[in-house]
């Protein structure tokens, strides 16, 4: 009798550890619980182009909309080398149009004036010549008289010449080559001019984005290079959590999968959805709060916070709720 007591026992103890072995290892109903942390974005800002640093309108911790006034360079250099551009196109519109326009009638009688005199020049030079010659031969003047009136009548010969060819351009009008060299010297001068307008504009640092400012990296008076920073910020939209999920729990999550994310420091509760899963395994790191996930491959989850406020911070840690299909 005693032995069949201990034997009902042993197989109770028995019993009761499979139960619970069971219970342990039976796949848990109910919400899915993950772990992770905020991933704030954060980004360096800077000026386009170098310059002296006049002015920082915000302070490390300020809340700033898209759009705002961050910092300012001096904007006089780059004020002188935009009206230096503009007066370089303007002279090279002039350039054009007077082209295009071709010589004015005044100008082309004014010529024809000069060429009747340059004519009536040359045909007086060009008696004088003939008589001193026939003088010259029959010994009646000189040989150096009759070489001067040679000299005049080949240097009216050559004004005449000069004339006549400056008529001809202004009948004909500018060449077609000359006209588009004008107009791409006028079209460098407006691309010059363009880029300075540019250079002024990015003389103004503005926020790209709803964003807060997390540290001031150099301060008015400061001389910048082109792309060095200036502010670094953390962006307020979006804000992420980062978060891991095993293997055998990966079915219940999908791309637009509603979450609810919760952190130690609040009792408010954020709303979101998962917006990526990665497509490779990885172990898990150590930031992790479950030790027992810390050995697995898991995959890792974008989950993008619809509602987020100033409470998530970069980096903290959340929990992360979200039903089983």
């Amino acid at each position: 009798m005693r032995k069949a007591v201990i034997a009902v026992a042993v197989l109770t103890l028995i019993a009761g550890g499979v139960y619970a072995w069971y219970r342990a290892k039976a796949p848990e109903h109910g919400p899915l619980i993950l772990y992770g942390n905020v991933d704030v974005r954060e980004l360096s800002i800077g000026f386009r182009q170098g310059g002296r640093v006049t002015d920082i309108m915000v302070d490390e911790g300020d809340a700033v909309a898209n759009g705002a006034l961050l910092s300012v360079l001096d904007p006089v250099p780059l004020r002188n080398a935009l009206n230096a551009a503009r007066a370089e196109v303007a002279r090279a519109k002039a350039s054009l149009a007077k082209l295009e326009a071709g010589s004015r009638p005044q100008e082309i009688e004014q010529v024809r004036e000069a060429e009747r005199q340059a004519q009536a020049v040359f045909s007086s030079r060009q008696l004088e010549f003939r008589r001193l010659r026939e003088l010259a031969q029959s010994g009646a003047t000189s040989q150096q008289t009759l070489d001067s009136a040679r000299y005049a009548l080949d240097e009216a010969r050559a004004r005449l010449a000069e004339v006549r060819a400056t008529l001809s351009l202004l009948e004909e009008g500018p060449r077609v080559e000359d006209i588009d060299a004008a107009r791409a010297l006028l079209e460098a001068a407006q691309a010059r001019a363009a880029q300075a307008e540019t250079a002024m504009s990015d003389a103004r640092l503005t926020a790209p984005s709803d964003a807060l400012v997390l540290t001031r990296i150099v301060e008015p008076g400061a001389i910048v290079q082109a792309g060095s920073p200036v502010l670094s910020l953390a962006l307020r939209d979006p804000v992420y959590v980062r978060a891991y999920v095993s293997e055998a729990d990966l079915g219940g999550v999908a791309p637009g999968t509603a979450v609810v994310v919760s952190t130690d420091s609040s009792t408010r509760q954020y709303h979101g959805q998962v917006g990526f899963v990665s497509p490779r395994a990885e172990f898990t790191p150590k930031t992790v709060q479950t030790e027992a996930l810390r050995t697995e491959l898991v995959y890792r989850l974008r989950i993008v916070v619809d509602d987020a406020d100033e409470h998530l911070l970069q980096g903290m840690p959340v929990t992360i709720r979200l039903a089983q299909p």
